[in-house]
């Protein structure tokens, strides 16, 4: 299939599905004609990718360990490697430290709508 129908059952866009490409994540048969043909296998690829991603992984980091992560009907297996570990570490600590940051913020914001003085009217 060209890569309009099967950005659609991939649930991503074509833009999306380039990028993978690009980054040497996604590497779909070419036909005569020059065009990207996919297949099945594309998909469980795809939906690999995107599992990865939305993890907090890089596409570099997702290129280093697309072959550790198997998704099928209803579940991710992940071969938990130390590198893929320590990256999987690293995105955890990453967003610890985000959500504290935010933690600090809606305190800050808080504590400010607090002291505001509501205003007098004539």
């Amino acid at each position: 299939m060209q890569i309009g129908e099967f950005a659609e059952r991939a649930g991503v866009s074509a833009r999306a599905l380039r990028h993978y490409e690009q980054r040497g994540l996604l590497t779909p048969q070419r036909s005569s004609g020059g065009y990207r043909q996919y297949t099945g296998d594309d998909l469980a690829d795809v939906a690999r990718i995107r599992v990865m991603i939305e993890a907090g992984l890089s596409t570099e980091a997702v290129g280093r360990y697309l072959d550790c992560v198997r998704t099928g009907a209803d579940r991710t297996e992940i071969e938990l490697c130390p590198a893929l570990e320590r990256e999987l570490n690293d995105v955890e600590r990453r967003l610890s430290a985000g959500m504290e940051r935010l933690t600090r913020t809606r305190e800050a914001l808080h504590a400010l709508t607090r002291a505001v003085v509501p205003e007098v009217s004539d």
